[in-house]
């Protein structure tokens, strides 16, 4: 079981939902690789939303590490430091969460 790290957010108004996502898989990525402790980073591209209180966000990132302890030592890092500096001038929306991970369904493996 992880403990994760959930960033929802949306880019700045004047950039397009491609250069956002393209931003954050790219650019901001590097910066948030060498976070210590992070041991899976999945990261959702999200489809504009019909319903109106859904609408607006361009994606979803759930960073996963071993523990809470984990977590905060790696909120404590220089490199959370940097990744923090780097979104500084970005000027999107984005909420933040933790939590830990309950596996609901267990991925299936196709075997072709």
């Amino acid at each position: 079981m992880y403990h994760n790290l959930i960033v929802l957010a949306a880019r700045p108004s004047d950039w397009s939902h491609d250069r956002f996502i393209d931003w954050w898989r790219g650019e901001h990525a590097e910066v948030t690789y060498p976070l210590p402790g992070l041991r899976r980073w999945l990261h959702t591209e999200l489809a504009e939303s019909d319903d109106a209180k859904s609408a607006g966000w361009d994606g979803l990132s759930v960073l996963s590490f071993d523990s809470r302890e984990h977590l905060e030592a790696a909120l404590a890092s220089e490199e959370w430091k940097a990744a923090v500096a780097h979104v500084g001038g970005m000027r999107g929306r984005r909420m933040i969460f933790t939590g830990d991970e309950m596996t609901m369904v267990a991925a299936a493996h196709q075997v072709s």
